[in-house]
């Protein structure tokens, strides 16, 4: 019983966690500058979230795709939105 609550809460708060940088968007939207963001880490982030999709749904564990999909989503979104804020304002 406490493991299947443990199991629960945590991918719960995976989730949160992955939605976490839908903040990061917000702030750059609001200042209309992406230069805090480092693309480097969120590559690094992106990769593995990817791998732990691939591992989740290899061994059938949904706690783990579903999180880290969550992740991969928003922390792509993430990057898309930096590399527009990056790009040079057109005339």
């Amino acid at each position: 019983m406490a493991q299947t609550v443990l199991a629960a809460a945590a991918s719960c708060w995976a989730v949160l966690m992955g939605l976490a940088p839908l903040l990061q968007i917000r702030r750059m939207i609001r200042e209309r500058s992406s230069q805090a963001v480092s693309l480097g880490y969120f590559s690094i982030l992106l990769v593995g979230f990817a791998l732990w999709i691939g591992y989740g749904a290899a061994a059938g564990i949904l706690a783990l795709v579903i999180p880290n999909t969550v992740s991969l989503l928003v922390g792509t979104a993430t990057m898309v939105v930096t590399l527009r804020f990056r790009r040079p304002a057109r005339p």
